[in-house]
């Protein structure tokens, strides 16, 4: 079974996370942000991943330790479930269209960590979450599963909208990604032999 059970705990942040890559989309998160939690458990529905957070961070300070630390966690998670990696598909990408916004996720499982977000938000917070601390979850969530991710969202009559297209382009990519080829059950998805 790909499943993942990681916690970090800091002077910041307690989190600890869940996982199953082969589940059923079912979701419980709990970051005090519920704009967050609306976005992951969209992202855990789309993937079919099955998903349990638990987050307390040094939100009186500000949300940007929490969230960055919430896509630390999930990458680590991830890496983790996702073992050798022999047999994924390692890349996966998804054009999401969200009433009249899209966006466009791609994500290379490939050992090296790189992130391009290319999206802009026209208002400070959506909902109760900070729209600058968006990019700072995906490099983190990057970072840790040591994964290259190009994220585009393009112009969209709410930041709501663009930011559900993303996580939900996020669930469908790495859906893709971490799926196994039949045909390669075996083999580690690289000409280097390793990834």
């Amino acid at each position: 079974m790909r499943k993942a059970a990681v916690q970090r705990k800091t002077k910041e942040t307690q989190i600890k996370v869940e996982l199953n890559l082969d589940g059923k989309g079912v979701s419980k998160t709990k970051t005090s942000i519920g704009f967050l939690d609306h976005m992951l458990e969209l992202f855990a529905k789309h993937g079919l991943f099955d998903l349990k957070i638990e987050a307390k961070g040094d939100l009186k300070v500000d949300q940007h330790h929490t969230v960055e630390d919430i896509g630390i966690v999930i990458g680590q998670a991830f890496a983790k479930a996702l073992g050798n990696k022999k047999g994924i598909n390692r890349t996966g990408f998804f054009a999401f269209p969200m009433d009249e916004s899209l966006a466009v996720f791609a994500v290379d499982i490939a050992g090296r960590p790189y992130l391009k977000f290319e999206s802009e938000f026209t208002r400070e917070k959506i909902n109760d979450l900070s729209s600058d601390c968006i990019p700072e979850f995906f490099q983190g969530f990057a970072n840790e599963l040591r994964a290259n991710i190009h994220v585009r969202a393009f112009e969209a009559r709410t930041d709501h909208h663009k930011a559900e297209a993303i996580f939900k382009a996020f669930g469908k990519a790495m859906k893709m990604a971490c799926s196994k080829d039949k045909r390669a059950l075996d083999d580690i998805p690289s000409t280097k032999g390793k990834i």
